[in-house]
C-alpha cells in the first residue's frame, strides 16, 4: 500500500494526470456560469471549460494558466466594436476551439485582437470563426504552436486601419494550416519567425499580400491558394525558404505580382502554379534558388528576374502563353536557364529526343522595350515590333547574350 501511495505521489510530481484530476466548468444559461470571465477565474490548472450556445458580450479574457476551451456549436463572443482583444494567452498549453469571435474594433495606438498569444509555448487555437475583427489571430513570441482550420474574415478597404488575419512575430516552430483568411491588410503575416510551416490555407480579397513575411527563415510553404489579392507574396530578408505545390491566381493590377522575392536566399521553388498574375515572380537580389517544375500560365510577365539576382536555377518549368516570358534589366546573366518548356519556342527536334536544337532566347526586345517605356504595350502584336524581334533574336544587341535554355523542351511537362 505504501508503495502505491509512493507511486501516485510520483506520478502526480510528474505531471502524468493532470487529465484524470482536471474539472470540467459549463458557460452558460442553467450552467455554474452565466459568463466566462468568472469561469476562467475560478478554473484551475489544466481544466476544461465548455461554452454553450448563446450569445456573450465579453472581451480582456486573460488566460493565465494552463487551460483547454471548447465552445459548442452556436457561441458568439461580442467585442462590440470597442478597440481590445477578446482573449490574452499568456499561459503554455492553452487550446482555445470552436469559437465564432466578432466585431475587435481598430486601434491606431495597439493590435487588438480575437485572440492574443504573449510568450507562450504549445498552444492550439482550433475550428474558429473570426468575423470583423482588427487583427484576427495575434502571436507574439510564441513557439510550437498550432494555428489549424480557422476562418477569418474582414472587409477593410483601406490599408491604412486594416489589420493582418494571422500576424506573427518573433516565434518559432508555428504550424499554420487549413485556414481560410480574407478581407484583410495581409491574410498571413510573418516576421522573425523561424522554422515553421504554412500549409493547404486559402488567402484571398486581401488588401496587401496574401502571405508576407520578412527576417523568417528554415520555413515551409506548401499547398496554399493566394488568389485575387492586391499581390500574392512577398518574401524578403529570409533564407533557405521553401515554397512548394502552391497557387498564385489571378493577382492582377499595375503593380501586382504572384510571389515577390527579395534580397532572399538558399530557396527551393518548385510544383507550384502562377496563373494570371501581372508578373509571375519578381526577383531582386535572390541568390542561390532553384525554381524548379513550376507552370507558368497567362501571366504578363512570367519571370521578372533583375541584374542582382546570382546563381539561381530555372530548371524543366512549363512557360505557357504568357505575355512575355522573362524580363531583365540587365545585358548579363548570371543564371541558369534549362530544360524548360517555352510555347513561344519555334525551333525543331531532328533527332527527336525532346529537345530542341536550337538554344531558345526567352527575353525578347519588345519586353525590354516596354519594361523602359511603359507605354509602348500599345504596340503589341504589330508588324513593325515582329520584325524588330526576328532581327534582334538573330542578331542580339540590346537582350543578354547569355541568357539561354540550350535545351528547350519540345513539348510541356505533364505535371501531376
Amino acid at each position: 500500500m505504501k508503495s502505491i501511495i509512493i507511486i501516485l505521489l510520483t506520478g502526480l510530481a510528474c505531471g502524468l494526470p493532470c487529465q484524470l484530476l482536471s474539472a470540467t466548468w459549463y458557460v452558460g444559461p442553467g450552467a455554474e456560469f452565466s459568463a466566462l470571465a468568472p469561469a476562467i477565474a475560478a478554473a484551475a490548472a489544466h481544466d476544461h471549460i465548455i461554452v454553450l450556445a448563446g450569445h456573450y458580450r465579453e472581451r480582456e479574457l486573460l488566460i493565465d494558466k494552463p487551460l483547454r476551451l471548447t465552445a459548442e456549436p452556436g457561441v458568439i463572443i461580442d467585442a462590440e466594436n470597442r478597440a481590445e482583444d477578446i482573449f490574452l494567452v499568456t499561459a503554455d498549453s492553452v487550446e482555445i476551439s470552436g469559437f465564432t469571435l466578432q466585431n475587435v474594433g481598430v486601434s491606431y495606438r495597439y493590435e487588438c485582437s480575437a485572440i492574443r498569444l504573449r510568450e507562450v509555448n504549445n498552444a492550439k487555437i482550433l475550428d474558429n470563426r473570426i468575423i470583423n475583427c482588427y487583427f484576427g489571430i495575434y502571436l507574439e513570441t510564441a513557439g510550437r504552436t498550432d494555428v489549424i482550420n480557422n476562418y477569418i474574415q474582414n472587409k477593410f478597404v483601406r490599408e491604412v486601419n486594416a489589420g493582418n488575419a494571422i500576424h506573427a512575430w518573433k516565434s518559432e516552430a508555428l504550424r499554420i494550416h487549413d485556414n481560410v483568411v480574407t478581407g484583410h491588410r495581409d491574410g498571413i503575416y510573418f516576421e522573425f519567425v523561424d522554422d515553421s510551416t504554412i500549409e493547404c490555407n486559402d488567402s484571398y480579397g486581401n488588401i496587401r499580400y496574401g502571405l508576407h513575411f520578412m527576417f523568417s527563415n528554415r520555413d515551409a510553404y506548401r499547398g496554399n491558394i493566394f488568389r485575387d489579392n492586391a499581390a500574392g507574396v512577398a518574401v524578403m530578408f529570409s533564407h533557405d525558404i521553401e515554397m512548394i505545390e502552391n497557387e498564385f491566381l489571378h493577382n492582377w493590377g499595375g503593380a501586382s505580382y504572384g510571389l515577390l522575392l527579395k534580397e532572399i536566399s538558399d530557396g527551393r521553388i518548385s510544383h507550384n502554379r502562377f496563373f494570371r498574375n501581372t508578373i509571375g515572380i519578381l526577383a531582386e537580389g535572390a541568390n542561390r534558388l532553384v525554381i524548379s517544375e513550376n507552370q507558368f500560365t497567362r501571366n504578363g510577365t512570367a519571370i521578372d528576374i533583375k541584374g542582382n539576382c546570382l546563381d539561381n536555377q530555372v530548371l524543366a518549368n512549363n512557360f505557357l502563353a504568357n505575355t512575355f516570358e522573362v524580363v531583365t534589366n540587365s545585358k548579363h546573366n548570371n543564371n541558369e536557364f534549362a530544360a524548360n518548356y517555352w510555347s513561344g519556342y519555334l525551333g525543331y527536334d531532328l533527332d527527336r529526343n525532346g529537345i530542341g536544337d536550337v538554344p531558345y532566347r526567352p527575353v525578347d526586345l519588345f519586353a525590354k522595350i516596354t519594361h523602359e517605356i511603359p507605354a509602348a504595350t500599345m504596340l503589341l502584336h504589330s508588324n513593325i515590333i515582329d520584325l524588330l524581334e526576328i532581327g534582334e533574336k538573330n542578331f542580339p544587341r540590346l537582350i543578354p547574350l547569355d541568357l539561354i535554355d540550350s535545351m528547350p523542351r519540345i513539348r510541356p511537362y505533364a505535371y501531376d
